[in-house]
């Protein structure tokens, strides 16, 4: 707080509004077209997102990076996947030298890939017909790291079964199963997968292990 005003809540306001505009824009109601992010990460979060949405809240510019690109027009076109009745839709965020790039805002610079960025970089690399890819992690303070990967058919596969999956829960209007991961408690519904409860007594490892000072 400066003076009378609350330059966070400017500050929180236009990551807002710019995470609005470059949003993804997601028919619920049509299951014939599935997102790839939407099948890359966990169903049941992807679920609740088309029948029982909660607004998730932004924390930082960094998130922003791949959606601005996109709205910039640095990558291509949107370009759909046809997986029997159902279009897989997916946006590179840059194609450079026949080479999908992908980026994405870290904490720190990662050893390796992240799985889920991997699934989404190999599904673009068959959505828009090309062999190789690059994903490049950017931390806050700008530092980078990058990895490349050739495409694999295995991890389509699994992208595709993923696809089938959501469509069918969709339409029967079935709760995905739990899929415990790291995202989890950043996840806008976390209350709705885990009981939250505050315990009244405080207790000690001494206590939980049954050690007596005595």
């Amino acid at each position: 707080m400066m003076g009378d005003r609350d330059y966070r809540s400017f500050i929180t306001n236009a990551i807002e509004s710019i995470s609005k505009e470059i949003e993804i824009k997601i028919d619920s109601k049509d299951f014939t077209t599935i997102h790839l992010h939407e099948v890359v990460r966990c169903l049941r979060r992807s679920y609740y997102d088309r029948i029982d949405p909660v607004a998730e809240q932004r924390t930082g510019f960094n998130e922003l990076t791949s959606g601005l690109l996109r709205k910039l027009h640095y990558g291509a076109e949107s370009k759909d996947f046809e997986i029997d009745k159902v279009k897989l839709r997916g946006q590179a965020d840059m194609i450079v030298d026949d080479a999908i790039i992908l980026f994405r805002s870290a904490e720190e610079l990662y050893e390796n890939p992240q799985s889920e960025d991997i699934l989404f970089l190999n599904a673009l690399m068959w959505i828009y017909n090309k062999m190789d890819g690059i994903i490049i992690y950017i931390t806050g303070d700008r530092k980078e790291v990058s990895f490349s990967i050739t495409r694999n058919n295995k991890m389509f596969e699994e992208v595709v079964r993923r696809v089938r999956v959501l469509t069918d829960l969709l339409k029967e209007k079935k709760v995905p199963i739990l899929e415990p991961s790291k995202n989890c408690t950043s996840c806008q519904y976390y209350e709705r997968c885990y009981i939250k409860q505050k315990l009244a007594k405080q207790f000690t490892i001494a206590d939980l292990v049954g050690f007596n000072k005595d």
